[in-house]
């Protein structure tokens, strides 16, 4: 992954392609895409990428990044809001309140995950 940074112009694309691999059914936060990286304090700048991920091809689940504590804080993003939470349900995640149930359960951790 860290050759693959290297080679990218658009910081953007290397975090679609993080976000891309996330499984079905599974979650990340955007502070765990930003350390994947290699971006430690990037967790905002993810945000904005996925705030501009709808309508890319190939498609980004940014359904499945979600806040430190499993808050579907991007749902805004989404069209209509509940659009966020319909597709993570649709995959098997639970939600309530706004919040991932489980959340520790459905974790996916890029670093571990991609062995980085």
């Amino acid at each position: 992954m860290k050759t693959l940074i290297k080679d990218k112009e658009n910081i953007y694309e290397v975090i679609f392609e993080v976000v891309r691999l996330i499984p079905k059914g599974r979650v990340t936060n955007y502070g765990a895409v930003a350390a994947a990286i290699g971006a430690a304090t990037g967790a905002r700048m993810v945000g904005y990428a996925m705030n501009h991920a709808h309508g890319m091809k190939p498609k980004v689940p940014a359904h499945r990044v979600v806040n430190s504590k499993g808050l579907l804080t991007g749902k805004h993003h989404f069209s209509p809001p509940e659009k966020m939470q319909e597709l993570l349900e649709k995959e098997g995640v639970k939600v309530k309140d706004d919040q991932v149930q489980d959340f520790e359960k459905v974790f996916w951790d890029p670093m571990k995950e991609l062995s980085i």
